[in-house]
């Protein structure tokens, strides 16, 4: 009875084997799908998403769209996102008087609070890139970047301050437009 019971076991893990080996074989066959990046070029950037980064305004490209209402680290289900507020400047001696006197009249004193955040932090190590902080920013103020080159060496490399980013994209754009300009009169 034992020698049946092995027999059958052996039988039953090379089928195992045999249906392991098809499957294997089939994609053998089949042409290749990966790209070998440094030898050749990947060709689909345009379905690329990347980390996260924060969208220029109109007037001023450099200048966050976010009004800093936090509904993108509320919605975000990994917790990467945390969105600092700037603090409210200290009203003048004039303005608190003005205050004041609003108040006593039933008005509602303006807020004076600058809008824009003073830091985003983004931890991209632990984003799953789901987008659900996209659909939920009333200004429309993030998106996905095509930034396919990326690498780091630790986790630390991957956590940012997207409003820095913001502006490093800007001193980057200034260092750059000499350059276009001495191209430019050099063609002329």
């Amino acid at each position: 009875m034992n020698a049946i019971k092995e027999a059958f076991k052996t039988v039953s893990d090379l089928w195992s084997l045999m249906v392991g080996l098809k499957v294997t074989g089939k994609y053998f066959l089949e042409p290749q799908r990966t790209v070998r990046y440094p030898w050749k070029a990947v060709s689909n950037l345009d379905t690329y998403k990347g980390h996260l980064e924060l969208v220029g305004g109109m007037k001023d490209p450099f200048k966050p769209r976010c009004i800093s209402c936090g509904m993108c680290a509320l919605a975000c289900p990994s917790g990467c996102i945390t969105v600092v507020k700037k603090k409210a400047p200290k009203p003048t001696p004039e303005e608190e008087k003005a205050q004041a006197e609003a108040r006593a009249k039933g008005e509602k004193p303006r807020d004076k609070t600058p809008r824009d955040p003073e830091k985003f932090l983004y931890d991209y190590s632990l984003c799953s890139l789901c987008g659900t902080c996209m659909e939920n920013c009333p200004a429309g103020s993030l998106r996905f970047s095509r930034n396919v080159y990326m690498a780091g060496y630790s986790r630390n490399d991957f956590q940012f301050d997207l409003v820095l980013k913001l502006r490093e994209s800007e001193a980057s754009a200034h260092k750059a437009e000499p350059a276009a300009h001495a191209a430019a009169a050099s063609e002329a």
